[in-house]
């Protein structure tokens, strides 16, 4: 349905019972929303219980709109008894909880939970200011294996790109000083990583990115828009990476490419001192796993683009170690995990001290074996890229 002043769209999910409106509601009259108001009102004789209405991807409301929703919703639950509505918003519009929130004083049956007030499983730690040197520092190290990587994946300049998840910034920056395209955004969930990614551009003179604070599950970005899209180390923090790639998917081109690049924890290594190195890794992708991520995802990469709906997927690895540059900079790396998985994470599960101290001992003989003259620590990077079909 459309007019010069709206463009949206309606969904009634049965199974679910999330009615969802996406895009822009903006009528002159009440008229124009007849075919949302019939669909809602079909919709509540099949509901028991409590019915979700989805509002995270409506990007404009005015006053009109607004006003025939919350009729809706108000008479709902007025005249359906032991109805609950439960209106989810998200913070990327966050005008939304604020003006859907008026309603829950109206009706108690209406309530209104903003789903990303804790976006992902373990948000806490993975946000947090205190990581921001270590993905500067991770990134440095694997830059200079997947700058030629890009190249056979397809990346060529000119293209219109995005980079999803894209952290602090910086591989952003790298690629629009190697790469050149016609177009990059860049877009985080983390408003603390977008202000540092901006303030990266700036001090390095690049020109050109697009910044923009989103929901990689929940895009506001359109169809069809970009020729090849990044998303790098972040399908192993979320719960349901398949929302991710499902989204990465809809915003690629036709004939476009999708590029992931993800871990397996468990395969780091190093030597001397294998064994207690081996066995605290093996911990990492448990204590991982206990906040629903899956830090072991790397190899299935593959699986998870072809039943996503891409061709041609291409997958290759590489490790990052010691002898890439400066040891100390893959000490540095391993310093930081430490303080995250034995750290906090380790905390925040309630391991008890001997267990702290042996998983604290394995990250310690790490930083041992990439500092010593003759040792070698290793870091296995999984790269997929998968097409759009034409």
């Amino acid at each position: 349905m459309a007019t010069p002043q709206t463009s949206f769209d309606v969904v009634f999910d049965e199974n679910n019972q999330e009615f969802s409106i996406i895009g822009a509601m903006r009528p002159e009259s009440a008229a124009e929303l007849a075919g949302c108001t019939a669909l809602f009102e079909q919709s509540l004789r099949t509901v028991r219980g409590t019915l979700y209405l989805n509002v995270k991807r409506l990007v404009r409301l005015n006053n009109i709109g607004f006003r025939v929703l919350a009729d809706l919703l108000i008479d709902a639950c007025e005249n359906k008894p032991g109805l609950k509505i439960s209106v989810i918003t998200s913070s990327v519009v966050g005008w939304s909880t604020r003006k859907f929130g008026t309603l829950s004083a109206v009706n108690d049956n209406i309530i209104v939970e903003q789903y990303d007030a804790d976006f992902y499983p373990g948000q806490a730690f993975v946000e947090d200011d205190a990581i921001i040197s270590l993905l500067r520092t991770q990134t440095k190290l694997t830059w200079r294996h997947e700058r030629s990587m890009l190249a056979r994946h397809g990346l060529k300049p000119d293209m219109a790109v995005a980079d999803i998840c894209c952290g602090i910034g910086d591989f952003a920056v790298l690629l629009q000083k190697e790469f050149e395209p016609g177009r990059l955004v860049a877009l985080d969930h983390a408003k603390p990583s977008l202000d540092y990614a901006r303030q990266v551009a700036k001090d390095f003179g690049v020109d050109g990115i697009e910044y923009v604070y989103g929901d990689a599950s929940e895009m506001l970005l359109e169809d069809d828009q970009f020729d090849f899209v990044t998303c790098r180390h972040s399908l192993q923090i979320f719960d349901r990476p398949e929302l991710i790639l499902k989204e990465l998917f809809r915003i690629c081109k036709p004939g476009g490419r999708v590029y992931v690049t993800n871990e397996k924890n468990s395969h780091c290594l190093g030597e001397p001192r294998g064994e207690s190195i081996q066995w605290t890794y093996n911990e990492v992708a448990k204590i991982v796993a206990h906040f629903n991520h899956d830090i072991e995802i790397g190899p299935k990469s593959r699986r998870l683009m072809l039943d996503t709906g891409f061709k041609d997927v291409k997958m290759e690895s590489f490790m990052v170690t010691n002898m890439d540059g400066d040891p100390q900079d893959f000490a540095d790396i391993i310093e930081a995990w430490k303080n995250l998985f034995a750290g906090k994470m380790a905390t925040m599960r309630g391991d008890d001290p001997d267990f702290i101290k042996r998983f604290c001992q394995g990250f310690d003989d790490h930083i041992f074996a990439a500092l010593h003259p003759k040792g070698y620590a290793g870091w296995p990077i999984w790269v997929a890229s998968g097409q759009k079909p034409l």
